[in-house]
This record gives C-alpha cells, sequence and structure tokens, in this order.
C-alpha cells in the first residue's frame, strides 16, 4: 500500500499489560482488562469484557455486546465504513466474516494505516457480512489455524454432510446431538441447515439466547426449541440438538436416551482430536481463516508489515518471512477461542 515508509515512528498499536493500545488516539482494542475506551472487533468473550468505562464497536454486533457486557454497559456503535475522530486517529469498522457484528478495525494516523483483524474468514456465511479487503500498511492477523493442514471445504457441503447424519440418527431412532461453539458457530449450523429443512432443532440454553439475539438481527435459521421448556418424558427420538462442548458428560445428556453426538469444529480437521474427546463423527466447519486464505488476506491487504496473534503466530510469522514478507508474532495472553 503506496510507498512512503513509517519505520522511524513508534508503533501505531503496541501491547500493553491492559490489551493493544493505541497511543494516539488513546484507546484499547479487545483489552482484556478494564479500561477507559474499548474498542471491540466482536462479542466473543476472549475479545469483549465487562468493566470498561466506555465501548466502540460495529453497530451489527449491538445486540450480542449488550448481553456479552451487560445493559449497564456504555456502548457506542459505528455503521461498517463509518469514519469517527478519535484522539488524533480517524477508525473506521470493516466486515471480518467471523461472527454476526464482528469487524476489522482500521485506524489511521498521519497518513499511516493499520488495520486490526480480530478474528476472521473468508468462506460463506449467511449469518454475518462477508469479509472486506481493507488495504493498510500495518496488519495484524490471527492465527488460528496456522498450519497448511487447516484447509476448508464448502461450508454447503459440511451442512449436507451434518443433515445425512442427522437423517441416518433418525431412522435408528436415536438423537443428534451436535456440539459447537454457543456464539457464532450453533447459529450458522441452523442458518446453512435451514437451506435443506424445516425440520425444527432443539437448543441447550446456552445457545438459546444467542439464537434470539441473531432473529432480532433478522438472520434466517430452522425453528428451534429450548430442551427445558419440553414436557418431562419428552422422547428425543430423531431430534437434532445443539448444545455447547461444556454440556458433554453432563448428567443434561440423560434425557437424550440413546444419542450419537457430533462437533462441529476446525479442529476436527486432525481425526485424532475426534476420537481423543469421545465423539461419534467430527465436522469440519471454522469461524476462522484456513491456511489458504490467511496467506490471500495477507496478500489482499498490501501490508507492508505483517504482525501475527492468536494461534499458530511462530508458523505463520516464518513462513512470511520465508516469501519476503516482514512479518513477526505479536504475543498476546490470549490465544482465540478453544472450540472454534
Amino acid at each position: 500500500m503506496g510507498s512512503a515508509s513509517f519505520q522511524d515512528r513508534p508503533p501505531l498499536v503496541a501491547v500493553t499489560p491492559q490489551g493493544l493500545y493505541c497511543r494516539a488516539g488513546n484507546f484499547h482494542i479487545d483489552p482484556w482488562r478494564p479500561v477507559e475506551r474499548a474498542l471491540v472487533t466482536h462479542a466473543h468473550g476472549d475479545h469483549a469484557r465487562s468493566g470498561s468505562q466506555r465501548y466502540l464497536a460495529a453497530r451489527a454486533g449491538l445486540g450480542l455486546l449488550q448481553r456479552r457486557l451487560g445493559a449497564d454497559s456504555v456502548i457506542d456503535t459505528l455503521e461498517y465504513g463509518e469514519k469517527l475522530t478519535v484522539g488524533d486517529t480517524t477508525v473506521s469498522f470493516h466486515p471480518a466474516g467471523h461472527v454476526l457484528g464482528s469487524a476489522q478495525i482500521r485506524i489511521e494516523h498521519q497518513g499511516e494505516v493499520w488495520v486490526v483483524s480480530g478474528d476472521y474468514k473468508r468462506t460463506p456465511d449467511p449469518t454475518c457480512a462477508p469479509f472486506e479487503v481493507v488495504r493498510c500498511h500495518t496488519f495484524i492477523t490471527e492465527a488460528t489455524f496456522g498450519l497448511p493442514i487447516y484447509r476448508w471445504e464448502d461450508p454447503r457441503l459440511v451442512a449436507q454432510d451434518i443433515l445425512r447424519w442427522w437423517d441416518a440418527n433418525r431412522e435408528a431412532g436415536r438423537s443428534a446431538v451436535l456440539f459447537c461453539y454457543a456464539l457464532g458457530k450453533a447459529q450458522r449450523l441452523l442458518a446453512e441447515l435451514g437451506k435443506l429443512t424445516d425440520r425444527p432443532a432443539y437448543v441447550h440454553g446456552a445457545v438459546n439466547g444467542l439464537v434470539t439475539a441473531y432473529r432480532e438481527a433478522g438472520v434466517e435459521m430452522l425453528p428451534t426449541q429450548l430442551v427445558s421448556e419440553t414436557e418431562k418424558g419428552t422422547s428425543f427420538a430423531g431430534a437434532l440438538v445443539l448444545a455447547p462442548p461444556s454440556a458433554g458428560g453432563s448428567t443434561w445428556m440423560r434425557r437424550f436416551g440413546e444419542a450419537e453426538t457430533a462437533f462441529a469444529s476446525g479442529w476436527m480437521r486432525v481425526r485424532g482430536n475426534r476420537r481423543r474427546r469421545g465423539f461419534d463423527r467430527g465436522f469440519v466447519l471454522s469461524d476462522h481463516a484456513d491456511w489458504p486464505d490467511l496467506l490471500r488476506t495477507v496478500a489482499d491487504t498490501q501490508a507492508e508489515k505483517v504482525l501475527v496473534t492468536h494461534g499458530q503466530t511462530d508458523s505463520l510469522s516464518h513462513y512470511l518471512r520465508d516469501r519476503g514478507v516482514d512479518a513477526s508474532p505479536l504475543a498476546t495472553p490470549f490465544e482465540g477461542e478453544a472450540e472454534d
């Protein structure tokens, strides 16, 4: 992006004990401790934490952030692409394609542009705005799946595979319990399956409120029913149930009788992960960029410098440096959602 050099300047964004900090704008990005002003990329718990005095985020994610941060939190919002002067900087939020309301944060100061990507993906997702390439001088990228083994299939094909698994369990008189991350993944699954069938699904309480937030945002999904609101003795034979991984092995599972379990996650690309965790099936579906899309995104931004955080930071940095990119890890205490 351009030919201007900013090497003699201090970095526009730096790591502090509270999190990523922009001194020129006097704000933090996804801070892990309470601060005066927090710019937030999205509503996952390792990016949006309560306690800060004031928040700024993309408007599409407001409903989720209110649930995450609490009704008393002061949350200002911008539409995607809308610019705001903050201190000596100009900031804007741009779609990251990760979950509903997720955003990359563009920061401009005296002609220098940094983009903090947060978490992002490039594959289609009917529940959120698609990723937008933002050209910049410095790009901070995640690397949750920053190894060549991680390559995703078309999510529509994955949804068809899940429906076949559900159908097979229906024919056998078993329930099908699909574990998935409660924010983002569950809603994406319900939306993809909603293109293939109109059969209702059951959901765990941890999933239910977030499904409501997506519906309020206009996202179309399968009809759902809360498991806890079913009558005592209800048979779940043939039903699809969506639940967070934490529900596995709990007494909550007893109500489903004979059941097959599955996990939908990018981590299921490695077959040993499914066996070790005791799932009958694994479906490879991620809300993060795979290896080819990480490389494509770095190239698309035309960034002169790349900082790598969250996940396989050393591997991706090393690969980029070998190909002439000025890349290095950016160490932070939190390394992404473990369940994807």
